[in-house]
């Protein structure tokens, strides 16, 4: 009889147990659905509204306009008699080489994936004051060493990315049209080149090239900051809307080469603006271009990462980007991850 109570007592105990389970993975793709449908319905609630643009004053134009500078340094031919699987677009300061030598040896390499062509260029403006012409002189020499830096001849400064960013798509609708995808990403930033390629993006030869596509940690729900002290200050005059439409983080985005000429004939209908992420969202809503959201489902993250993380290598080797990154940083974490990446 005992045992015939406990037989019965472990039956019920392991319906319940197989319950239990039940309920909890019920609840986990019930809580998934929701945070699905809700970015579904926030995206639904920005759709493009640009249907018929008007071109902005020709003064306000200009500013923007890489017609209105010239090259001091270029690398028109680097692309040429070659179709480039990806270009990586790095903007960064003309002064600041440790970063670019640490994007060379780390995931800036051309030649890090075996038969995948990589383009990688630097894009930076003019240095000021008095170490400019220092500065300037030491560029050019490492230009002549690595060929991979374009310079054209504005200030570079924090409130001229915009200008960098049209500097960048209009030289790869003119030098690079040949490429299937480009990125721009900061200089501080992991890029795990092996998972963007060979993963997200999908093996050159056997995926076809998408169009009109630009994916990275995508910000739904941004508003014009109206505090004047605010490094993000907005005012009225240039944006008299009380919300962005969607726009990818300016720290790392991917997108399909098609859009560089595409945005580049857009701005012709955005006013200047400061931020050059939000600035592109613009151009994308006068496209109606939607960002697309990347986020893994296995893992339940960002794969773009914009915030700062504590280096792990199994987390690191589940995403595209992590933000916040010294040279050294990226150099002794990439040495890491070269190593025991494929062990998660």
């Amino acid at each position: 009889m005992r045992k015939l109570y406990i037989a019965g007592f472990s039956t019920v105990k392991g319906m319940f147990n197989l319950f239990s389970q039940t309920v909890i993975k019920c609840c986990v793709l019930v809580a998934l659905f929701t945070v699905i449908i809700s970015f579904l319905v926030k995206q639904r609630q920005h759709r493009p509204t640009d249907q018929n643009p008007h071109p902005i004053e020709q003064a306000y134009y200009k500013i923007i306009s890489p017609s209105t500078y010239s090259y001091v340094l270029n690398q028109p031919g680097k692309c040429k008699g070659k179709r480039p699987f990806l270009v990586l677009m790095v903007p960064v300061a003309p002064g600041d080489r440790s970063s670019r030598d640490a994007v060379r040896s780390t995931w800036g390499q051309e030649n890090l994936i075996p038969e995948v062509v990589i383009t990688r260029i630097f894009f930076t403006g003019l240095a000021t004051g008095e170490q400019g012409p220092r500065i300037q002189a030491d560029l050019e020499r490492e230009s002549q060493e690595h060929e991979d830096i374009v310079q054209m001849d504005f200030q570079d400064s924090y409130r001229n990315l915009t200008i960098k960013t049209m500097m960048m798509m209009n030289w790869l609708a003119s030098s690079c049209q040949g490429a299937m995808y480009a990125m721009k990403i900061d200089a501080d930033i992991f890029l795990n080149v092996h998972y963007l390629v060979n993963h997200f993006l999908g093996s050159p030869s056997s995926v076809p090239a998408r169009h009109g596509y630009i994916t990275g940690s995508v910000i739904s729900d941004g508003h014009p900051r109206r505090d004047k002290k605010s490094k993000w200050y907005v005012s009225e005059e240039v944006y008299p809307e009380t919300s962005y439409p969607p726009y990818v983080s300016g720290a790392g985005y991917v997108f399909s080469i098609d859009l560089a000429g595409r945005i580049s004939w857009a701005s012709r209908f955005v006013r200047p603006f400061p931020m050059e992420d939000v600035y592109i969202g613009l151009c994308l809503r006068v496209l109606g271009v939607r960002p697309t959201y990347s986020y893994s489902l296995t893992s339940m993250r960002n794969m773009f990462e914009i915030r700062r993380l504590e280096y792990d290598k199994c987390v690191f080797s589940r995403v595209i980007i992590v933000n916040g990154f010294k040279p050294h940083e990226l150099r002794r974490i990439w040495h890491d991850f070269q190593k025991s990446s494929f062990t998660c």
